[in-house]
């Protein structure tokens, strides 16, 4: 098959067209030809490398994917070849607390396609049974995989921890990005007040399409203040954050008493300085989120085959472009997902 892999950590020229065999699979597995996958910054930084983390190379990145059932093992039963399918990315234990209570992303066994085990950026991918999905006729491959991943995660972010109700106001950060954009619809699906920060007037504009009610451009002014001059000098309910330390100070200053900050990810750095006075006397709080569980993709794609929720793509390009693709997430231009199609 052909695939993406990546030998040693390091530039775009890190990045490999190459033919490998396509991997085996036992009885609890399932083989699916990979027809859609698309980009996130976890393919960025397993391409560059981390300090501290060790990626199993060589390695396929791609944590994100939709295709056809090629192979079943002889213990699944829920798919049989042909079906069309949405894989949750996730892998856990299956029987620790945490996964039978339904929590499977806080297992300690827990690991993902594409950063952990061998990825989506491939003409196959095999995975547990349980991470099989079967996806509707409505929905494209390419709509599965662009939104997958970042609804997933804004859903357990918006929905499980900061526990969004109607009428709050929501600010959400790097509105542009997948996960930003996916956290935008979901809070206004839950009757939010969503303020979007992001980089361009051309973006604020894709921003105010998908529903957000106010704009901010992060380069044109100050974030607090704009916040303040849009709640009556209140602040926000939530924040949505995944930006990390260059926007940190912004986030906690424009809560408002009693306001909720919940951050998945840490794209501008995690060595963020917080000014505690503002935590205990303004009684906020910050929460933490990984991922999100299993059965919440399928509500979440019931979602997407009612319109109610939108996988937004900027574009999709051949796998073997894939350079260019990781150049066009790392210029950040981009709204929305850059999908790729084997």
């Amino acid at each position: 098959m052909k695939c993406v892999r990546i030998h040693e950590h390091g530039g775009l020229e890190k990045l490999l067209i190459e033919e490998i065999p396509p991997p085996k699979i036992s009885s609890s597995e399932v083989l699916v030809q990979v027809k859609a996958t698309s980009l996130n910054h976890l393919d960025l930084w397993v391409r560059k490398g981390l300090p501290g983390v060790r990626f199993p190379l060589p390695i396929i990145p791609g944590i994100d994917a939709a295709g056809i059932v090629a192979e079943v093992g002889d213990a699944v039963t829920h798919v049989v070849p042909g079906d069309r399918v949405a894989i949750a990315q996730g892998i856990s234990c299956g029987h620790c607390v945490w996964c039978l209570n339904g929590q499977d992303n806080l297992c300690k066994d827990y690991r993902l396609i594409g950063e952990h085990r061998d990825g989506a950026d491939a003409e196959f991918l095999s995975v547990p049974g349980r991470n099989v999905i079967k996806l509707s006729k409505a929905l494209s491959f390419e709509q599965a995989a662009a939104g997958a991943l970042v609804f997933l995660t804004a859903w357990q972010m918006l929905v499980d921890k900061a526990r969004v109700r109607p009428g709050e106001d929501v600010l959400v950060m790097g509105a542009s990005s997948g996960v930003g954009s996916a956290g935008l619809q979901i809070a206004k699906l839950f009757g939010a007040r969503v303020i979007a920060v992001t980089s361009s007037e051309k973006k604020a504009d894709h921003a105010r399409m998908l529903g957000a009610d106010e704009t901010i451009i992060r380069t044109k002014g100050n974030i607090v203040k704009e916040v303040r001059a849009l709640t009556a000098k209140r602040g926000v309910d939530v924040v949505f954050e995944h930006v990390g330390s260059s926007v940190w100070d912004d986030c906690i200053k424009s809560l408002a008493k009693g306001g909720r900050l919940v951050t998945c990810g840490a794209t501008s750095g995690f060595d963020a300085a917080t000014d505690l006075r503002y935590i205990f006397y303004k009684q906020l709080q910050i929460l933490g989120s990984t991922m999100g569980r299993k059965g919440d993709l399928i509500t979440i794609l019931k979602f997407f085959e009612e319109g109610k929720l939108k996988p937004v793509i900027d574009r999709v390009i051949p796998l073997d472009q894939v350079r260019e693709g990781h150049r066009l997430l790392e210029e950040g231009t981009q709204f929305g997902k850059i999908v790729m199609t084997p």
